[in-house]
């Protein structure tokens, strides 16, 4: 963890697709003193940049090397197939894998899908990118199995998708490097799994009085209970007991 010297700003990088508005809104309000940097790089960049300490924690897409790693998946995207919009799958709801046989598929080089084997017939050759295999997917030349995140974020007015209801599926996780698990770290952790404020994980810059009721509570709780001389449950009052050794009968009026 971090001491009093720690740094005055946290550097988020997330991949493409990933979309960190919400958690970074959060840490404007909680931390408005803290400044944090965001920084959108490829899934291969995002992982040099957390080992190399260029980005204090990322948005990544799962696997990633567990033994350097810290992570907690966050969640799993649907895959769809992007196809121009006058495609005979555009007039379906969903598809399978099997339905891309005779299909040419598009494999970038930085594909998020661990393919034992790519589905369809494969192209002349491997775009670059994603986002170089979507225009040649808008230029007719194939089709695209890609997380729904990313069809989202490289839209086109010509292109739609579909779910591939048995294709992988890629998963988005907060990860970090182990042994760099800083203040800020813990921060973002706590924005990340929707922690208050006060909660008692994760740090509070600014205490508030949920704070202060909940250490007068465990103060509270500290003060030993005051038991009678002999150690037991306390005796009644004697005046209050002789009085109700006194009651009987009620007398008959004459």
């Amino acid at each position: 963890m971090t001491g009093p010297d720690e740094a005055t700003a946290f550097r988020l990088a997330y991949v493409p697709g990933a979309t960190p508005a919400k958690w970074v809104r959060i840490w404007h309000e909680r931390l408005p003193d803290v400044q944090l940097t965001l920084l959108q790089l490829s899934g291969t960049e995002a992982v040099d940049a957390l080992r190399d300490g260029s980005a204090d924690a990322g948005l990544v897409r799962l696997p990633v090397d567990r033994t350097f790693f810290s992570a907690i998946p966050l969640y799993t995207e649907t895959t769809v197939v992007v196809v121009p919009k006058d495609h005979v799958i555009a007039a379906v709801d969903q598809v399978t894998l099997d339905d891309l046989a005779d299909e040419t598929v598009l494999h970038p080089f930085d594909d998020v899908f661990d393919w034992e084997q790519p589905p369809g017939e494969p192209a002349f050759e491997r775009p670059a990118t994603t986002e170089d295999a979507i225009d040649l997917v808008a230029a007719g030349i194939g089709v695209l199995v890609v997380p729904q995140s990313l069809a989202r974020l490289y839209h086109r007015k010509d292109l739609t998708y579909r779910p591939v209801t048995d294709a992988p599926e890629s998963s988005v996780a907060l990860a970090w490097p182990e042994e760099a698990t800083t203040d800020m770290v813990e921060d973002f952790i706590g924005i990340v799994r929707g922690r208050t404020v006060n909660s008692t994980r994760g740090r509070s810059t600014t205490p508030g009085k949920a704070d202060d009721k909940a250490k007068a509570k465990a103060e509270q709780k500290k003060q030993p209970r005051r038991p009678d001389a002999a150690g037991g449950r306390r005796k009644p009052p004697a005046a209050k007991k002789a009085q109700s050794a006194k009651r009987g009968k009620p007398r008959r009026r004459s």
